[in-house]
Parts: C-alpha cells; sequence; structure tokens
C-alpha cells in the first residue's frame, strides 16, 4: 500500500512552507534561507507527500490527526523562543503555562492539587508512574490486563518490576473476577486499569477495581491516554458515554492521559499525575548548574526528563484556552467524534458484525463468514481495496478463542482472527459515514466471479 497525500493537500503543503520561509526567526524580519534552504525546503514538501492524509475524512486508520490550529499557531511561535522546561530560567513563561495547563487536567479528571506535569508522550508517562509505584511497592507485582497497551510489560521490563497479565472479559476489559483472584494471593503492588483500549476503545470498569484495590490495599494506576478526555462528555448529555468508568478516575493513585491524542496537540505531548504530591520527594535531585535562578522548585525537580519543549506547553494552554475542558468546548471535538462512531455502527448493523459495541469512537467489524481464516482473508482484500480506492483503515488481530466469547459461531481455523479497524478520531468522519459505510459493506461482501 502506497501512502500518498491528495495532490491538492500536497500543493497546498508546498505553499505553506514557502510562506514560513521568511519567519522563521525573531532575530530579524524576512529570513534569507539562501539557494541551499529553499533547495531543502522543496524537496522536504515533495517527500512529504509520501504520507497518509491524516486530515482528511477518509482517513480512519491509526490515532493520527493534525493539531487544531491554535495549538500549531501557539507551537510555531513560541518555537522561535525554543523555551526549555527543565529550569525555570530556562523556560519562565512556559513553565507557568504548564502548570496551568496540567491543572485543568487535573481538575476536568476530578484530581485535587496533584504532581502533575507534561512529558514527551504517553509512553513516558507511563513510565513515570510504573516507576513511582515501584518505588512504592519495591519488589511488588504489577498486574495489567491482556486489553491493556503492550507497553506496561515492556515499561515493567525497563524498571525491573515484576508484571503479571490477566485475561479480558467479552467486551474486551479488563476480567474482574480475575483480578479478585490475583491480589487475594498477594504480592500485588499496583494494578493498571484503561480507560480507552487502543484496539477497541472499551472501557475497564474503573470503579469496581479502585474497590477491589482499596479493599486489598494496592495502589491504582489508571492509563487514560487515549479515553480520558472523554471525561468531558461523562454528564449525561448526548452523544452519551458510559459515565462511570471516567468519573472513578478520580479515584485513581495516578494516571496518564495524552493531550496528542484528543486534545488536538502536536506530538510530543503527554501528561502524567499522581494524587499524592509528596511522591516528588522521588524525583528531588540536584544539579551543579541548572537549578540556581529560584529558590522555587523547577519543573525538571519533578520529572524524569530534563530537556522538555516549553513550546508544547504553550501550545496546550493556548488550546485550552480557545477550547476550555467542558462538554460545549473541547468536548464538542470529542463529541463529533463520538456520534461518528455511533451513527456508522446504526449504518453498519445487520450488515457487518460489530467486534464489540463501540463505547467511545473506534469501531471494528468483520464480514458474516463461517471461519477465522475466511474472516481474515476477506479483511485483507476489503483493507487493500479500501485504501486503492482512497479510503484507509487499519486492521486489527484477534485471539480466535477470545472472539468466540461474543461470536460462538465463528469456525476456529485459526488462531487468530483479523478484522477492520476504525478510529473515528476526527469529528469530521461524522460527515461521511453514509459513504463509509457503503464502501465497507461493498469491501467485505463475498467476491463475485469474473465476468
Amino acid at each position: 500500500m502506497t501512502a500518498r497525500l491528495p495532490p491538492h493537500v500536497s500543493e497546498r503543503l508546498r505553499r505553506r512552507l514557502e510562506a514560513l520561509e521568511p519567519l522563521g526567526s525573531l532575530a530579524t524580519d524576512g529570513v534569507a534561507l539562501g539557494p541551499g534552504g529553499e533547495r531543502a525546503l522543496g524537496e522536504l514538501a515533495e517527500r512529504l507527500g509520501s504520507t497518509f492524509p491524516y486530515s482528511e475524512p477518509r482517513y480512519a486508520g491509526q490515532m493520527l490527526k493534525p493539531p487544531h490550529p491554535v495549538a500549531w499557531a501557539a507551537y510555531a511561535a513560541t518555537m522561535l523562543l525554543n523555551p526549555n522546561n527543565h529550569s525555570l530560567d530556562g523556560g519562565p513563561a512556559t513553565s507557568e503555562l504548564e502548570r496551568e495547563a496540567v491543572g485543568s487536567i487535573a481538575q476536568m479528571l476530578g484530581l485535587d492539587e496533584p504532581l502533575a506535569h507534561l512529558t514527551s508522550s504517553g509512553t513516558v508517562a507511563n513510565l513515570e508512574a510504573l516507576w513511582i509505584a515501584r518505588q512504592l511497592r519495591p519488589g511488588e507485582t504489577v498486574v495489567s490486563g491482556a486489553n491493556a497497551h503492550y507497553t506496561h510489560a515492556r515499561l515493567c521490563e525497563v524498571i525491573a518490576a515484576p508484571h503479571e497479565t490477566l485475561p479480558e472479559d467479552a467486551r474486551g476489559r479488563i476480567e474482574l473476577d480475575a483480578l479478585e483472584d490475583r491480589l487475594r494471593k498477594g504480592g500485588v503492588g499496583t494494578v493498571v486499569v484503561t480507560a480507552g483500549t487502543t484496539s477497541l476503545g472499551a472501557l475497564d470498569d474503573v470503579a469496581a477495581a479502585a474497590d477491589l484495590c482499596g479493599a486489598h490495599g494496592v495502589r491504582l494506576h489508571v492509563d487514560a491516554a487515549y479515553g480520558g478526555f472523554f471525561a468531558l462528555l461523562a454528564d449525561g448529555g448526548e452523544p452519551p458515554v458510559e459515565a462511570g468508568p471516567l468519573r472513578a478516575i478520580a479515584r485513581a493513585d495516578s494516571v496518564v492521559v495524552d493531550p496528542h491524542k484528543h486534545g488536538l496537540q502536536p506530538y510530543g505531548c503527554g501528561c502524567v499525575l499522581f494524587a499524592d504530591p509528596s511522591v516528588a520527594r522521588f524525583y528531588l535531585h540536584d544539579s551543579p548548574y541548572t537549578y540556581f535562578s529560584s529558590s522555587e522548585l523547577h519543573p525538571g525537580e519533578t520529572t524524569l526528563e530534563c530537556s522538555r519543549p516549553g513550546a508544547a506547553a504553550a501550545a496546550l494552554w493556548t488550546t485550552l484556552r480557545a477550547l476550555p475542558l467542558t462538554r460545549d468546548g473541547l468536548g464538542a471535538h470529542l463529541a463529533g467524534a463520538r456520534a461518528a462512531a455511533l451513527a456508522l455502527v446504526e449504518r453498519l448493523r445487520d450488515r457487518l458484525e460489530l467486534v464489540v459495541e463501540p463505547e467511545l469512537d473506534i469501531v471494528c467489524v468483520f464480514p458474516r463468514l463461517s471461519s477465522a481464516a475466511a474472516i481474515s482473508a476477506a479483511t485483507e482484500r476489503a483493507f487493500e481495496e479500501l485504501a486503492a480506492s482512497g479510503w484507509h483503515v487499519a486492521k486489527l488481530r484477534l485471539e480466535t478463542g477470545w472472539l468466540l466469547r461474543s461470536h460462538p459461531w465463528v469456525e476456529p481455523d485459526a488462531a487468530t482472527t483479523t478484522v477492520l479497524r476504525l478510529c473515528l478520531i476526527k469529528p469530521e468522519h461524522l460527515a461521511v459515514v453514509d459513504e463509509l459505510a457503503e464502501r465497507l459493506v461493498a469491501a467485505t461482501s463475498p467476491q463475485r466471479p469474473p465476468g
């Protein structure tokens, strides 16, 4: 499959680069790049053409979309200064903007004055959360579900913490009975639950997990990297989301969210929050040349990363000023994505099989064929056919044994079953739902013999 921007998008990108050329410095007006610089930017425009059209509603593959124009403008302007949110002298203004922005996220999640900061990604944010968990409960096991992001097992290897995986239920949530059984055996220090899995968009029962953790004296970490901002819709309004798991995030010991997903930010913007601010003691360290400009605590003294882009903080802060963390503010973007998922499901119901009923904005479907192998083959054909016609979706490989829990009629003639996965992360998807549904049905229909 060849990645290529539509011609009109490639041309617009080239014009944007030309317009940006004279704006690349605060030292002078009208920056002269010289022949080499202009040639290099022209080559860049050509090379960037070999990219999938993430901004187009026909792209419903991975969790990718451009940042909001406000975020882009704020990031670009701040990059002219290139502040570093490590020490206060490296980014005095942007360090304050970061504190205010993460404070708004904490309020959205119901956390009262946590220790919180931005990171370069959700992966690093989860690393920090698990590292603190290991510091607090050394030698004890971290458990997560089979539905959790694979990064948790990998990160436990990095920090040398024992890790175990528990099964998932038929809805793609951590199996609570298995969790309770494991907690009764002892030796668990931290439970990881997921508010918005990256495969199905499933919401673990965070409240029930919090109850179990409380009963057994175990820490609770919520990976809400994908689903955390859906807390803006957990008010009973339309379109609906299941409010319980999102409201229960406030009971967590640590939480991760990714503003570069539903927060409309450029990549390089994760966020970790700790309910107990005293865990800052595990971060504290000294530097012979860095923390001298202020007696106030510097951002780098409570983060694992050193250099961090102040531009990321500026972009997030500006976005949240333009689109407050309310249903009518940033929530309107999530509502559009959620509405698109619900509308697509209604158009596909009884025409294609749903893996599960979508809880957020991810829809996974497959044709009603008799066996796992036949479903996978049809999915592969549909994936290629859709791409050839300009519709980009993703594939999801499932354990066939798990799929049989909700679709017992599937013949298990293969260990895994591949289905189509659509991430309707952009509200613009709502406008193309009808055509997308017809394309999906046509692409997954049994092949007719030639002629």
